[in-house]
């Protein structure tokens, strides 16, 4: 039986999968960037024997595992590889050797998972039919996403897959865990760089001045009835502000403030009309208080939304293979993946595999300095994306 096959299989390269994810985790590279990660995947898929790839994006990778009648149907996996601009506080053996570099989001993870799958179905390709395509992807954390541009560099032809499937670390999921939702999961995701010009001078005599710290106090207040006042409740939304810079000082007003933010919505129509409104609310504010505004919203990832009977036949593998037990329904998620972007081409799936374990003090969320997993996920990371391939293939 080919679940009992693919059991073993993970379990038996499990030191594996944890020996390469060290490796990733310890040598981490920001998005576009990822050269020596991607050697590293090309060497590792060579010592299994797996050399049906191709380059994509320029760093990034498409590997074909083909088993019996190979055009019957095509199912692919992807898995990111870029790290994240911090500097890690984990006290491992493991840690980044890259300052001010760290694999805080799980994209070690995702690669190495990927890497057991190809070990996996390349043992047991003479047991099912059809071809599994992996997509080792780059720049996942930065806009315009690794996706579109794998997309773009036509990873998704030759031969076209009828589906993909992604899957991601959750600290909030308990190891042992995985998690699914169908339909709409995740938000699309914008950045917001706006910049408040005034005119600046002595603190002491701020009726001389045009005071841009004051006006954009006003204004990113003024910005939050965006959602509480424009939004429908049915239409989950958030905007927020990360970084503020005014380089003035206790007695200095800056001539200019800079502000960075981020909005996220679930409706494309909403999204572009959410977009006139800041931009007419910040002018109607600053331009009111004697300011000028720039306001630019980078558009970044679409929403992200699982195809309903995919989803719910790989929930059900996920059962089968794991217990009912072990397979959780998620909720809608605010945070933004470019995997959305292969969801617009293809039927896709993007489903959550659980990492934490608070007996080991595993508990950190993505994004984090401290982000870490507990090592037991990666049997289930390889051995279930392989098996969810398989079951794909034969639906």
């Amino acid at each position: 039986m080919i679940k009992e096959k693919i059991k073993s299989l993970a379990n038996q390269y499990k030191s594996e999968v944890i020996a390469n994810r060290r490796h990733l985790h310890a040598n981490p590279e920001l998005s576009f960037h990822e050269f020596e990660t991607l050697a590293f995947v090309k060497e590792q898929l060579s010592k299994m024997g797996v050399t049906d790839f191709e380059v994509k994006a320029e760093t990034g990778l498409v590997v074909l595992i083909k088993g019996n009648n190979p055009e019957k149907k095509v199912v692919a996996l992807r898995g990111d590889m870029d790290a994240l601009p911090i500097i890690e506080q984990n006290d491992v053996s493991y840690k980044s050797t890259k300052p001010g570099i760290m694999h805080a989001c799980g994209h070690d993870v995702h690669t190495a998972s990927l890497l057991g799958v190809a070990q996996i179905l390349n043992e047991v390709k003479s047991d099912f039919e059809g071809t599994v395509k992996l997509v080792f992807q780059p720049g996942e954390e930065l806009i315009p996403g690794g996706a579109s541009l794998m997309i773009k560099d036509k990873a998704l032809e030759n031969p076209r897959p009828s589906s993909i499937i992604g899957q991601h670390v959750m600290p909030l999921i308990p190891v042992g865990k995985v998690g699914f939702r169908k339909g709409m999961y995740m938000a699309s995701a914008d950045e917001l760089y706006i910049t408040v010009k005034g005119k600046g001078g002595h603190g002491a005599m701020p009726e001389t001045l045009v005071d841009p710290v004051l006006i954009a106090s006003h204004m990113i207040v003024a910005l939050q009835q965006v959602v509480s006042r424009n939004a429908s409740p049915k239409i989950p939304s958030v905007l927020s502000f990360g970084r503020i810079e005014a380089l003035g000082a206790t007695n200095i007003i800056p001539n200019e403030v800079k502000i960075q933010g981020t909005f996220r919505t679930l409706n494309e129509e909403w999204r572009a009309k959410a977009h006139h409104h800041m931009i007419s609310i910040a002018k109607g504010i600053v331009e009111g208080m004697g300011g000028e505004v720039d306001f630019e919203v980078r558009k970044g990832y679409p929403f992200l939304k699982n195809a309903e009977e995919l989803t719910d036949r790989a929930q059900h593998a996920a059962i089968d293979y794991l217990g009912e037990e072990n397979v959780v329904d998620l909720d809608i998620w605010m945070a933004a993946e470019d995997f959305s972007y292969y969801t617009q081409e293809i039927d896709g799936c993007f489903y959550r595999l659980g990492t934490r374990n608070e007996a080991k003090g595993i508990t950190s969320g993505v994004h984090t300095p401290t982000f870490d997993i507990d090592e037991d996920a990666l049997e289930i990371g390889a051995g279930l994306m392989a098996y969810l391939a398989v079951k794909e293939l034969e639906a």
